[in-house]
């Protein structure tokens, strides 16, 4: 202090003051913290009855990381001859994470999901709160409290979970987008490489989201803050009661419609029947006009072709008509007798399958979203912004373990998710349930 005061002041002072000022804070802090979770230890340590079987081993330290610093915690240490690791109460209780305070491995998952790279997670968390945890420690932490993220989303659903949801419409909503994976992932696995063989894997993005209103123009308007995220590396049939018991959470009950907004896949259509059999389900209109795209280009030859791009335009106009069935009509016609009518035809059964969920102009009147820009921008965002980033690759654990974590997140679902866990590891030292 006294250098500052007699120093020329300068923006590196500065710098260098409110570092110096943060370690001050910091230091009589972390000695609180340590001051009271050794006090909660204690009683913890106090009031546990060991399970049948568990040995008392004595005190063990343990050097303890929390968000302002460190300190030493001294605890109790029960051995059970029949398990490969022993039990500490007050670890359990106090929802301690492998040498680190529930504050900072929070601090350190959301971070090490969230930056993109665990080198770069390492950095911010020293330039923003002075907290040194390496790269590869963030890594452990993620992959420890991922599996768990991952099964709190998939989770039973409770009644009493449901939330209270007024809006007249709710959307589910799906896209999926494919990441780098390691080559031992792939093996065996089919993809769009000229050998036939992947480079990514697809994982899908499930969304859930309301409207209550249109514009002056009719057009619909998502209601903000209502999107919450799943992700998934499993297959439709898996994860479709999944869906639906995030729906259900959110009030699907209540609502006055529900609409399925997605691919015209038939794997998507017919976990619609099954897990949303009341829902109006629309084909989102930019899927089907990447598929009108591919019947232009069957019928002229190739996508250069001087008529393809106009032609592209009135397939867009005739489908926001209901014009779908004149359009498939129209193209047969076209390619009756061609050496491409084959061609042709396959392209066509797209919109054979889907005819009654491309009836744009009626779902527009009615003020139903029809595109899939609030899934594409999840795609983008909670996938493409941790996971596609040059010279990544991912194992199948690692990645789910990282979207779990940033679908929880973008859902502003963290706390809840914090509250379980930390349930979940207090559970630990309830006593076992006496036989009948």
């Amino acid at each position: 202090m006294d250098q500052f005061n007699s120093s020329p002041t300068t923006g590196e002072t500065v710098l260098e003051l409110e570092r110096l000022v943060r370690v001050a804070i910091f230091k009589p802090a972390s000695e609180l913290v340590g001051l009271l979770l050794q006090a909660a230890a204690d009683r913890l340590d106090a009031a546990y009855s060991p399970k049948p079987g568990e040995t008392f081993k004595g005190r063990v330290s343990l050097e303890l990381q929390g968000i302002f610093g460190s300190f030493t915690l001294h605890r109790n240490y029960y051995y059970h001859p029949g398990k490969l690791s022993g039990h500490y109460p007050a670890d359990a209780g106090l929802g301690l994470e492998t040498g680190y305070t529930p504050a900072l491995a929070r601090l350190i998952a959301l971070e090490g999901a969230d930056e993109t790279g665990y080198q770069k997670a390492e950095r911010h968390l020293q330039e923003i709160g002075g907290i040194c945890v390496g790269a590869r420690q963030i890594q452990r932490v993620v992959q420890r409290i991922g599996p768990e993220a991952q099964q709190w989303q998939q989770r039973q659903y409770q009644p009493e979970e449901t939330q209270q949801c007024d809006a007249p419409i709710m959307y589910v909503s799906a896209d999926g987008t494919g990441i780098p994976m390691r080559k031992a992932e792939l093996n065996g696995r089919v993809g769009k490489q000229p050998d036939g063989t992947a480079k990514t894997r697809q994982v899908y993005l499930w969304c859930v989201f309301t409207q209550h209103h249109t514009d002056e123009q009719g057009r619909p308007v998502r209601d903000w803050d209502s999107t919450t995220y799943l992700s998934s590396m499993n297959c439709i049939e898996d994860f479709g009661p999944v869906l639906r018991r995030e729906a259900l959470r959110r009030g699907m009950g209540s609502v006055a419609e529900t609409v399925l907004l997605i691919d015209g896949a038939s794997g998507l259509e017919n976990m619609g029947h099954i897990c949303f059999k009341d829902a109006i389900q629309i084909v989102d209109f930019y899927h089907a006009m990447e598929h009108g795209a591919s019947v232009l280009e069957a019928l002229l030859g190739n996508k250069n072709h001087p008529d393809f791009e106009w032609r592209r335009k009135r397939w867009a106009k005739q489908l926001l008509k209901n014009g779908i069935k004149r359009l498939i009509a129209q193209a047969r016609q076209e390619c009756h007798g061609s050496s491409r009518a084959s061609v042709v035809e396959k392209e066509l059964g797209y919109f054979d399958r889907n005819v009654e969920r491309m009836q744009y102009g009626t779902f527009r009147k009615r003020g139903y979203f029809i595109g899939s820009g609030v899934i594409e921008a999840g795609c983008k965002t909670v996938i493409g912004g941790r996971c596609k980033n040059p010279g990544m690759f991912w194992g199948k654990p690692g990645a789910e373990n990282i979207l779990s974590l940033r679908c929880i997140n973008s859902s502003r679902r963290l706390d809840c998710f914090w509250k379980y866990r930390l349930a979940q590891r207090s559970t630990l030292n309830e006593a076992l349930p006496v036989a009948c």
